[in-house]
C-alpha cells in the first residue's frame, strides 16, 4: 500500500495507512468492526468509541506483524457498504 505520508515520531519514521472499516451493531449488544482489506480482520467493543479504539489497535498489530515477517502490507479494498435511508409516505 502506498502510505499517505511519512511521520517522524520519537526520531523514527512511521507511515500512516488508511483502511475502510465497517462498523455494525452486534446482535448481543455493542459493536463489531471489520477491515475487509486485512483478511476481514474483526474486533468488537461495547461502545462506538471502544470499537474504534479496538479496530485501530488491531490494524496496528496486524501491520506490525506483517512487517516483522517481511510480508507486503495490503492495499485498502475500498469496500463501501450500500446503506441508504428511504422516506416512505403512508
Amino acid at each position: 500500500m502506498t502510505p499517505k505520508e511519512n511521520i517522524m515520531i520519537n526520531g523514527g519514521l512511521m507511515r500512516e495507512y488508511k483502511y475502510t472499516v465497517i462498523i455494525e451493531p452486534a446482535e448481543e449488544g455493542g459493536y463489531l468492526a471489520r477491515v475487509p482489506a486485512l483478511d476481514d480482520l474483526t474486533t468488537e467493543g461495547d461502545t462506538l468509541d471502544e470499537v474504534k479504539y479496538m479496530v485501530q489497535d488491531a490494524i496496528k498489530g496486524y501491520i506490525e506483524t506483517l512487517r516483522a515477517e517481511q510480508l507486503p502490507i495490503p492495499k485498502d479494498v475500498k469496500e463501501q457498504p450500500r446503506v441508504q435511508q428511504f422516506a416512505v409516505a403512508v
